[in-house]
């Protein structure tokens, strides 16, 4: 399972489908997303996406409220879909589903937790904008067994 922050303005919310947009076109974060995957042979069409905030607040300000709000909806999602392992994306879903504090977001990329018997796992978000999209994630989809 795959945890994102907020529902993407360009992508699911138009088109209904993580990744793609309205003429069913993978997004660039999904075509690296794609790549990732393909090291532990799993097709994007496979993985089950969460948002940690099931809202989309217009002001960024607001996320840490929301994601206070919809906690529990995350959680019990979890325990309906029961997940072997989650790949939560960037620091904000990180932070919502592990509650710890920690400096940076390198410092707990690529680690495994276990969250209510969940292994978690944080990773860059795999858009094309971030140099570290693929080169910061590839060794740590090389390990994840699934």
């Amino acid at each position: 399972m795959i945890l994102g922050e907020t529902p993407a303005n360009n992508g699911w919310r138009k088109s209904g489908i993580a990744w793609y947009d309205i003429n069913h076109k993978l997004l660039p974060s999904g075509v690296v997303l794609q790549k990732l995957l393909d090291e532990i042979n799993i097709k994007i069409e496979d993985t089950y996406f969460l948002e940690a905030i099931k809202c989309y607040p217009k002001d960024r300000k607001y996320l840490n409220k929301c994601s206070e709000n919809c906690k529990k909806y995350l959680f019990r999602q979890l325990n309906i879909i029961k997940p072997k392992v989650v790949l939560s994306l960037e620091d904000a879903a990180t932070k919502y589903i592990l509650n710890i504090e920690y400096k940076k977001f390198s410092d707990v990329v690529g680690k495994e937790f276990d969250v209510n018997g969940y292994t978690v796992i944080p990773i860059y978000h795999p858009s094309p904008i971030s140099p570290l999209s693929y080169k910061g994630n590839i060794e740590i989809f090389k390990n994840i067994k699934v």
